[in-house]
């Protein structure tokens, strides 16, 4: 059934359309799930994903249940089928793997790095480690978003910083540890005093383990 529910709206993989890959082509397809609420679609084995600015009933346990374990293409599209996979590739190839989140501001950059830690909170063998792994740095937020967060024309709550989030695991895939390694402030943001003077923003280091 999924297989057949995956072409009633729009092409889930881009590579499969054809339209000699115009840009045109790319967008009404994208508008085309958007307005179904399918913000999810592939690009091989690439994401990408459209922020609703609402809330979507597709981030349950029962959606993580569908997703662990499965082939990455078996099921539609999902933050949770692109973490599972890394997940699983990372143990079989016994290697280190990371997921790079972009976009531009508003994207939903912080939330997706949500969606993925629970996802592993759940789907990962359970731990009292990987519980305090996983709430440490979803807790990190909103001390980091202190320093570093500004109002722009598409976000009222904008990130101007990139970070490192690492999360280590054992051969057994069980979460021994994790950290941040750092992240950049913008260098053109200063802090001003009332005197008029004003110094540049130092860049703050957190680490969480």
């Amino acid at each position: 059934g999924a297989l057949i529910a995956r072409d009633r709206v729009g092409i889930q993989d881009f590579v499969l359309l054809d339209a000699h890959n115009s840009e045109t082509a790319f967008l009404d397809n994208l508008k085309k799930r958007f307005t179904e609420d399918l913000i999810y679609t592939y690009i091989g084995t690439l994401l990408i994903s459209v922020n609703p600015y609402k809330e979507l009933d597709i981030y349950t346990k029962k959606q993580m249940d569908l997703y662990m374990g499965v082939n990455f293409f078996e099921l539609p599209p999902h933050i949770y089928a692109l973490a599972d996979n890394v997940y699983h590739t990372m143990l079989s190839e016994a290697n280190n793997h990371f997921i790079l989140i972009s976009g531009e501001s508003g994207a939903g950059k912080t939330e997706a790095s949500k969606k993925i830690l629970q996802y592993y909170a759940v789907s990962c063998p359970s731990s009292t480690l990987l519980d305090t792994v996983r709430d440490r740095m979803l807790m990190s937020n909103p001390v980091l978003e202190a320093f570093g967060n500004a109002k722009t024309m598409k976000n009222y709550n904008s990130s101007r910083f990139g970070k490192y989030m690492d999360i280590q695991f054992d051969c057994q895939g069980d979460a021994v540890g994790g950290h941040i390694l750092s992240y950049l402030l913008e260098k053109s943001r200063l802090v001003c005093s009332t005197w008029g003077t004003c110094t540049l923003m130092e860049t703050p280091k957190v680490m969480l383990f």
